[in-house]
């Protein structure tokens, strides 16, 4: 090899054009603000890929939805994102796998009524903001339906969370479907009550690890390895819940005291209640419930066809996560 090719490997080197052939890129996965997304950096602080030898570089997305397009176009390796906002990409047929539950709302997105409206027939004729075609869309229209309504039946206010509850608490609306902090605050101020919850629809709004199909061949023990890291990290949240809040707080610029309130309304998924989202017997696993998310995002003209759930769910990761070495960490007091 010449001087001059020499000094300009050197160079490309150094601007990261090209790889030495002993370095291996870590594996890139998208994180946003959403709870059971931030603790993915509790695995980083307390060393958990480390411990499972998995080569992870957390990229934070200040725009959520800037992270589903980044997964789309092959920019992340993995990313962080909701069932519903998954299905849109696999029904055009993108390569990708859901390999891991992070989380359910168990709480954490309300549908909020003022002291008029005391059940779902009252709310008939009335004004709910929200933000249109969102999670908290979804969560109006599954409490539409369950209570004997229909969409047509109330009169949709398109308004981002936090201006869909400044509307509410001023009066301008008569509802409203926002999520936590805006729940507490509500709540709090006394003008305002939920009707309805992310509780009451358990299954229906799980928070994901999702990846290139193409990512998971060439960096398949990387990703063991965040799964089994996730597992420890699920597990130090529930034994150490102040110092999980302080490491998670600090991420989103809050107050562990600010940040405290979204942890009640935020089912955080252990290897065991993965099994159980991997599981085609369980009503609730991911499978049986893409097609009432697929319903809601059809009848709203959000994707262009029946996307295959069956197909993108791979569940060879998490047996073998659980199946190497020694098992996950469990909080004290689990069985």
């Amino acid at each position: 090899m010449t001087l001059r090719i020499k000094l300009l490997l050197t160079v490309l080197l150094a601007v990261g054009l090209v790889r030495s052939p002993g370095v291996v890129a870590e594996v890139k996965v998208g994180v946003s603000d959403w709870t059971g997304w931030v603790a993915w950096y509790v695995a980083q602080d307390q060393g958990y890929f480390r411990k499972y030898g998995a080569d992870v570089k957390l990229v934070w997305f200040a725009n959520y939805s800037d992270s589903i397009a980044a997964l789309s176009t092959g920019q992340l390796d993995a990313n962080s994102q909701t069932w519903s906002d998954t299905l849109g990409p696999l029904a055009k047929g993108l390569p990708l796998k859901v390999v891991l539950v992070n989380d359910n709302s168990a709480g954490n997105d309300a549908l909020l009524v003022g002291p008029r409206i005391k059940t779902f027939a009252d709310l008939r004729g009335h004004k709910v903001a929200l933000e249109q075609y969102s999670i908290s869309h979804f969560v109006l229209y599954t409490a539409l339906a369950r209570n004997g309504l229909k969409p047509s039946d109330v009169n949709v206010v398109n308004l981002s969370a936090g201006d869909a509850a400044a509307a509410f608490m001023s009066g301008g609306v008569d509802a409203a479907v926002v999520w936590n902090p805006w729940i507490s605050q509500i709540v709090k101020s006394g003008k305002g009550t939920p009707l309805f919850t992310s509780a009451q629809m358990p299954g229906l709004i799980p928070d994901l690890l999702v990846a290139q199909a193409r990512a998971l061949q060439t960096r398949r023990k990387d990703f063991v390895g965040m799964m089994r890291a996730w597992f420890d990290a699920v597990a130090f949240i529930r034994a150490q819940p102040e110092r999980a809040v302080a490491i998670m707080s600090k991420v989103v610029s809050m107050s562990p005291e600010q940040y405290r309130v979204f942890l009640p309304g935020t089912r955080f998924f252990d290897a065991a209640a993965n099994q159980e989202a991997f599981d085609a017997h369980n009503p609730k696993a991911l499978v049986n419930v893409a097609p009432t998310i697929a319903a809601f995002l059809l009848s709203n003209k959000l994707i262009d066809g029946q996307p295959d759930a069956a197909r993108a769910i791979d569940r060879s990761l998490l047996d073998e996560a659980l199946s190497v070495g020694t098992a996950p960490a469990r909080a004290p007091g689990t069985p």
